[in-house]
């Protein structure tokens, strides 16, 4: 999905043409562009502070951009210290009029993206960071954490904590009910995990890149039934940046703009009793307001980067956000259809997701870093075994938080 071409244009911000229908400020609705993506380093980083990649990550974005740091008007962080967005602004140097703390686990940050871009087509910022960083793996080698497998017991956790309801078993339970109603088996589910792992191999940043297959999924470690160790992600440390900015600083940016076409959110549950149907995701009813406020549907959509911390949380996502019927999500992944695979039918988590990749904490955003680089076909003469082919126009980003406690999903288009 293209934007249709503009019939005059004016000066820009930076003093460049934009399009005569994009008005400043507030007057009406401005479109949003994804202008800058980075990474800081990730994976193994034990030299650096969670600052320090908030930091690198925010040069490399605003470099990507090449837009000056005081058009950043906006912030959003979270993740880090007690203010997060003051503390994280005041170490970038920056002093902005809009920020967002949601904090809502892995989802943070595709909700926080969809609250930024509200904010700049009504003119109440012109330019927002979106930056993140943990030292997550670091800390707990340092003994400087330890590993976090309840996320409290105050609230409705006080009556599961106690009886050892920690998250991973969360997940799991969803996932052995899905098995339980459909019939999805433990080889599909693998099938996340090995086509994941492909998918990585093309990705030199990537934490694992050789090959497994499904009998080394089944084999491994039990973690949590169903899951073994490779259904579930991996820790590393890293942190990444995006920056969205009003299309009146478009004509003077690196790349061609990537649009945020529409975006939804959806909160559904913190205590598991709560939680009406363990097959359902909090996605289907972001997924359902992105698509709408898009104005597009699944069969529009050229590939997806989904949250993964286990293998069934892209398999119930992909059932939720229409590309399968509700129950057949196991086929779907199975890893002899391949479809999730870079060159497969619908190419999912194509730098190698969570489970490969990166997982330093609220993986959320990088998900959108991702999404963008494969939209701009940054791969396509750099490194095409990189690239999904055929020129992609629309990716659809979703975030899941909690233990599927909320969710936000965008879509993004050229």
């Amino acid at each position: 999905m293209t934007a249709a071409a503009p019939s005059a244009l004016r000066p820009g911000r930076l003093g460049h043409p934009v399009p005569d229908d994009a008005p400043l400020g507030g007057r009406r609705r401005r479109r949003v562009a994804v202008v800058g993506v980075a990474l800081s380093d990730c994976g193994r980083v034990d030299e650096l502070t969670p600052y320090q990649l908030h930091a690198q990550a925010a040069r490399r974005a605003l470099a990507d951009s090449g837009l000056p740091k005081d058009v950043i008007d906006g912030v959003a962080s979270a993740g880090l210290g007690i203010l997060a967005p003051v503390e994280v602004s005041e170490y970038l140097g920056l002093r902005p009029t809009w920020t967002d703390s949601t904090s809502v686990g892995g989802s943070t940050w595709e909700v926080m993206a969809g609250h930024a871009a509200d904010a700049i087509a009504a003119g109440h910022a012109n330019a927002v960071l979106l930056v993140y960083g943990s030292t997550a793996r670091a800390d707990l080698k340092a003994r400087r954490r330890t590993a976090g497998i309840v996320l409290g017991a105050r609230g409705p956790l006080q009556f599961e904590a106690p009886y050892g309801h920690t998250l991973i078993a969360k997940y799991a339970m969803a996932a052995r009910r899905h098995m339980h109603e459909y019939g999805t088996t433990l080889e599909q589910l693998a099938g996340v995990a090995v086509q994941t792992r492909a998918n990585a191999a093309a990705n030199p940043d990537a934490m694992y890149r050789d090959p497994i297959t499904v009998d080394d999924v089944l084999t491994g470690p039990m973690m949590a039934d169903p899951f073994t160790k490779l259904h579930c992600c991996i820790r590393s440390d890293g942190g990444c940046a995006v920056l969205l900015a009003a299309e009146d600083y478009v004509p003077d940016t690196v790349h061609d703009p990537v649009w945020v076409l529409g975006s939804g959110e959806h909160l559904s549950h913190s205590a598991m009793s709560e939680w009406e149907d363990f097959t359902v995701s909090p996605t289907a009813r972001s997924g359902r307001l992105a698509y709408e406020r898009a104005g597009v549907t699944p069969d529009d959509i050229d590939l997806t980067e989904l949250y993964d911390a286990f293998t069934y949380m892209p398999l119930v996502a992909l059932e939720d956000l229409g590309f399968c019927a509700k129950g057949d999500g196991g086929a779907f992944v199975d890893a002899k259809a391949g479809r999730l695979l870079l060159d497969g039918e619908l190419p999912t988590n194509t730098d190698g997701g969570g489970l490969s990749a990166c997982h330093p904490g609220m993986r959320g955003l990088f998900l959108i870093v991702e999404a963008v680089r494969q939209l701009r076909h940054e791969y396509a003469t750099s490194a095409p075994e990189r690239q999904v082919p055929n020129a992609p126009q629309l990716a659809l980003v979703s975030g899941t938080g909690g233990w599927f406690c909320s969710s936000g999903t965008l879509i993004l288009g050229r």
